[in-house]
């Protein structure tokens, strides 16, 4: 299984395993992260997953959609490395992935 290395509000840094095919959302939900909201459920219409991606893999991931980008705006906390997680398909060709749980609004 590929890895995903979490760094939660605190600035405490762990990695876990997640299944190939889940989003990074399902993935960091999964392992026990309780500050990632996430209360849309994945489905892109709220902002409460927000995670900073690590620079290493920010040209790795998928192309933001309008959607994505439209409720980032509403963050104060939006930065050039910023993602939704439930937007992210996590897979072997992101093993390693590291992710910072942006703070909340």
């Amino acid at each position: 299984m590929p890895t995903l290395i979490v760094v939660n509000r605190q600035g405490v840094e762990r990695a876990v395993e997640g299944e190939a095919g889940l989003s990074v959302m399902e993935v960091i939900r999964d392992n026990g992260f309780d500050e990632l909201l996430a209360l849309c459920g994945g489905c892109c219409s709220c902002a409460t997953c927000h995670v900073h991606v690590d620079e290493a893999f920010k040209d790795k991931l998928p192309e933001m959609g309008r959607d994505e980008d439209d409720l980032l705006d509403s963050s104060d906390t939006r930065d050039a490395n910023s993602r939704l997680s439930c937007q992210i398909t996590f897979g072997d060709d992101l093993d390693g992935l590291r992710v910072t749980i942006a703070d909340e609004d």
